[in-house]
């Protein structure tokens, strides 16, 4: 089938089946020798379904690379794989922690700021100076 046929199937642009070769995700059919399109096989929709699966569940370009060579692998196992998404999840969970941190400061400087007044005595612009005053407060 040929590229767009690919991209259609498989839920993206064409320019996506490309990227996906440059970062050698996807292979790149051979050109055929006296011009045409090249012809990919029913393989490379399921590959491209899988990389878009994995990159929603929060794993990046190289690791995805690095679970289907896995996929591939025949000296490891599932285990290797549930390794990896073990070490997406710490990584996640890390991350909620942090974004839920900035959620209650924020929620904390809405709070106390009044709605109203000169953008000059802004308690929220306030808050957010506050550390550069002390870090400059510090060097002195």
């Amino acid at each position: 089938m040929t590229i767009g046929k690919v991209a259609k199937k498989s839920g993206v642009g064409v320019e996506t089946v490309r990227f996906y070769e440059r970062k050698d995700l996807v292979a790149q059919p051979p050109k055929p020798p006296f011009g045409g399109f090249r012809i990919y096989p029913e393989e490379t929709v399921e590959r491209i379904r899988f990389i878009r699966q994995a990159q929603k569940l929060g794993f990046s370009l190289l690791e995805i690379k690095e679970l289907l060579s896995l996929r591939l692998d025949p000296a490891s196992n599932c285990a290797d794989i549930r390794d990896r998404a073990q070490v997406k999840l710490n990584e996640i969970t890390r991350k909620i922690v942090g974004m839920k941190r900035i959620q209650t400061a924020l929620e904390k400087l809405i709070t106390a700021c009044p709605g109203q007044g000169a953008i000059q005595v802004c308690s929220i612009i306030d808050a957010i100076e506050a550390p550069e005053k002390t870090k400059e407060g510090e060097k002195s």
